[in-house]
C-alpha cells in the first residue's frame, strides 16, 4: 500500500514537472510600483497551450496634511493583457504581449480654497516578463509594463513582482 500511494506520488510529481502548458487559471497579486497602484489582484486565464489573458485591478489612496494643507488622492485602475508563452525550461517561461489600461481618480487639496478634481483614463500598455511555475501549483514572475497615457493617464513603466497559485 505504501509503494503503491508513493508511485502515484511520484507519478504525480513528475507530471507536474513535465508538463510546461499554461495552467487554464491563475490568482494572486501583483506587488507593482506606485504608478501601477501599488498591490494588485492578479488573475490569468489560459486560452490555449502558450496564449492566456491577464487581469489586474489595483486600488491606490493617498491622505497628507502638510504646512495646513489637505491633500487626497483615490483612484483604481483595471489592466487586461493579452500574453504569448514561451517556454525556456521544464518550469522556466517568459511572456510577451499588448493590452490597455482604464480606471478613475479623484484629487482634492487645499485649506480656505478648497479644490477637487476627478476622471476617467486610459492607456495603452505592453506586458514582458518572466516567470517559474513552481510543482506545488505557486507561480512567481518578474514583469515589466510599459504604459502610455492615452486619455488622462501618463506613460511610465511599472515594474512588478506577482505571486499566484494555478490552478
Amino acid at each position: 500500500m505504501k509503494r503503491t500511494l508513493l508511485l502515484v506520488m511520484m507519478g504525480v510529481l513528475v507530471y507536474n514537472i513535465s508538463s510546461a502548458q499554461i495552467a487554464r487559471h491563475a490568482l494572486g497579486l501583483r506587488f507593482g510600483t506606485d504608478d501601477g497602484f501599488g498591490t494588485e489582484i492578479s488573475y490569468q486565464h489560459g486560452l490555449s497551450g502558450n496564449n492566456r489573458l491577464e487581469f489586474d485591478l489595483g486600488f491606490n489612496n493617498y491622505h497628507e496634511n502638510y504646512m495646513n494643507y489637505r491633500y487626497n488622492y483615490t483612484s483604481w485602475g483595471l489592466s487586461g493583457l493579452y500574453h504569448w508563452v514561451y517556454k525556456l525550461d521544464s518550469n522556466f517561461n517568459w511572456y510577451i504581449g499588448p493590452g490597455a489600461k482604464i480606471g478613475s481618480w479623484s484629487y482634492d487639496s487645499g485649506y480656505n480654497d478648497y479644490r477637487y478634481s476627478n476622471g476617467m483614463f486610459l492607456a495603452a500598455a505592453g506586458d514582458i516578463g518572466i516567470e517559474y511555475n513552481f510543482p506545488v501549483g505557486f507561480q512567481l514572475a518578474l514583469n515589466a509594463r510599459p504604459e502610455v497615457g492615452l486619455i488622462n493617464h501618463g506613460t511610465a513603466i511599472n515594474i512588478g513582482l506577482a505571486v499566484r497559485y494555478r490552478f
